[in-house]
């Protein structure tokens, strides 16, 4: 294949033919792919994630491989986390254990919220079977990991004054109007029915012998008469 300066490369066939040159960039013969669209916010936490957990791995005393790993490092990990955390978690014998706004500053330690860990092993879950790893095998869903997600939860509730309760999801409901049309027959001739419509959603009666009725249409006919 030959090589084509400006906008990539071009097959030995589809080159110019009359000398003048080859076709512009972003033109009808350009066979440059498009530009591949950015990463998600989502994959790039959870790729910068999946390089803070090999380098913990890589920094492990000793060191740990990927195949090792198991749901007891995966908690460690998660321990080691707590020294970046942001969150104030007060202790049993703190005055202002299980309240939610402390009016005044503590010694409590700070710690990664559990809103924050659960997201990050959902994140690291993925990406585990995403480079290679098996299902059954993955570290981050292992029960032990469960457990203690389950117990930083309710332990967090308890000295934050601050139930972890599931969001229940806003149904949108649908207000839909409905036009009663309502027929109303005036006088007793042999005419057709007079057709109104009520168009505000408001029933109409019907007169002359037709019956009423809310969010129903009243049709009456008048007897058809034949002359012998």
């Amino acid at each position: 294949m030959d090589s084509a300066s400006g906008s990539g490369a071009l097959d030995s066939n589809e080159g110019p033919s009359s000398g003048r040159g080859a076709p512009l960039e972003g033109g009808s013969g350009s066979t440059e792919a498009p530009a591949a669209a950015p990463p998600s916010r989502y994959e790039s936490q959870k790729r910068r994630d999946w390089n803070t957990f090999l380098q913990y791995l890589k920094n492990h005393k000793p060191p740990l491989t990927l195949a090792r790993c198991s749901g007891a490092h995966v908690i460690e990990f998660l321990k080691y986390l707590d020294q970046f955390g942001k969150t104030k978690v007060h202790v049993t014998g703190c005055p202002y254990f299980g309240h939610p706004n402390p009016p005044a500053p503590c010694a409590c330690l700070l710690k990664q919220a559990w809103g924050s860990l659960d997201a990050l092993i959902g994140r690291l879950r993925a990406a585990y079977e995403e480079n290679g790893g098996r299902p059954e095998s993955n570290p981050f869903g292992a029960r032990a990991v469960r457990i203690y997600l389950r117990e930083v939860r309710e332990s967090q509730a308890k000295a934050r004054g601050i139930p972890y309760e599931k969001k229940k999801r806003k149904r949108t409901t649908a207000t839909v109007v409905a036009t009663n049309v309502s027929v109303a027959v005036e006088g007793s001739g042999g005419g057709g029915p007079d057709v109104g419509d009520s168009g505000g959603g408001v029933s109409g009666d019907a007169s002359g012998g037709g019956g009423s009725g809310s969010g129903s249409a009243a049709v009456c006919a008048a007897p058809a008469t034949s002359k012998v």
